[in-house]
């Protein structure tokens, strides 16, 4: 039996409560390939947890951003200005394009974890309340908190094992920066990344591996299908040889660059490629616009996020109707399908 197409949707820290509302309900009106052909998962931010796993349809899935490396405990909320905190507000420097600043704030968040190592102040989600909440699913060792937030190898693999052990199924991340990538080290640095999780993890039943070229999302490079499959079929060979044959046949290989509407077909055609892992794509929305009958061609309109959509005058047209492109990714599960 052929491995299943697996998408998620990674909405990161987006959206309001209303807002989160609404991308619910058009995806809940997208028409999609069965369960027995893909497998969708979205990940909303946490506090909007609750209400997506609630109102969304039966066939998607939720998955936490993160959890905890192990049982909770005395950890308290992000009420200091420190650790999650600074987190944060690094995040937000970065993207206002303060790198300096950002650095500046990181170093302070490791200081103060330095010098209270038994008073960790980080706001914390572990993985017990996710199987409470009734989340199958969670995503870790994501490039942005390699990146941004210094996790390590092994502190995803530790991350990745005790989230397995509670019951999680994990989509676990790997993937090199434009710099791994230039010197020639893509597959040293993915191999070693996924040599950690093996050391912790020995039944890859519940893991999906997500490869995400650091170097391809938002840097105007982009990363071709057969780059895609060269990493994936890499990726493969090296869970063959290190950890079984049956592990590297079975597990789920997804990309998680930059993928769309347009691209998602032939990334999906390619044979190590089991689905993706998507970022700003599960967000945007394309607004079909179909003009009277004394203007014939139909216009596509897209927005950058749901979140910052508005209904756009078009002369004399007409809004026909609203669809994520996400539904369109998922539906490329039909290219693997038919393969």
């Amino acid at each position: 039996m052929g491995r299943k197409f697996f998408v998620g949707g990674n909405w990161k820290c987006n959206g309001t409560f209303d807002e989160v509302k609404k991308i619910v309900k058009i995806l809940n009106e997208g028409q999609v390939p069965s369960q027995d052909v893909v497998e969708v998962v979205v990940s909303p931010p946490y506090v909007f947890l609750p209400v997506v796993k609630s109102s969304l349809r039966p066939d998607f899935h939720v998955a936490a951003q993160n959890c905890w490396v192990k049982k909770g405990g005395a950890f308290t909320g992000e009420v200091r200005c420190c650790g999650q905190t600074l987190n944060t507000l690094a995040i937000l420097l970065i993207k206002e394009s303060s790198e300096y600043e950002a650095s500046d704030l990181i170093k302070k968040r490791m200081r103060l974890q330095r010098k209270h190592k038994s008073a960790k102040m980080d706001h914390r989600i572990y993985a017990e309340m996710l199987v409470n909440l009734e989340v199958p699913w969670v995503i870790l060792g994501h490039s942005e908190r390699r990146l941004i937030l210094g996790e390590s190898n092994e502190f995803v693999a530790d991350k990745v094992a005790y989230a397995l052990a509670q019951g999680l199924k994990v989509i676990a991340c790997v993937g090199e920066t434009l710099e791994q990538r230039e010197s020639g080290s893509t597959v040293e640095v993915v191999a070693a990344q996924t040599k950690a999780i093996a050391a912790k993890v020995s039944d890859w039943t519940n893991v999906v591996l997500a490869y995400e070229p650091v170097w391809a999302i938002g840097t105007g490079k982009v990363a071709s299908p057969a780059q895609a499959q060269e990493v994936h079929f890499e990726l493969r060979k090296w869970l063959q040889a290190n950890v079984s044959p049956e592990v590297a046949a079975t597990t789920r290989i997804i990309y998680g660059g930059s993928v769309n509407g347009a691209n998602s077909k032939e990334l999906a055609g390619q044979p190590d490629v089991d689905g993706f892992l998507v970022g700003g794509a599960s967000l945007k929305v394309m607004i079909i616009v179909y003009a009277h009958a004394d203007h014939t061609a139909a216009v596509i309109f897209w927005s950058k996020k749901v979140f910052l959509l508005t209904l756009i005058s078009y002369m004399c047209a007409s809004v026909a109707s609203l669809q994520p492109e996400f539904i369109d990714i998922i539906k490329s599960a039909e290219v693997k399908k038919s393969a």
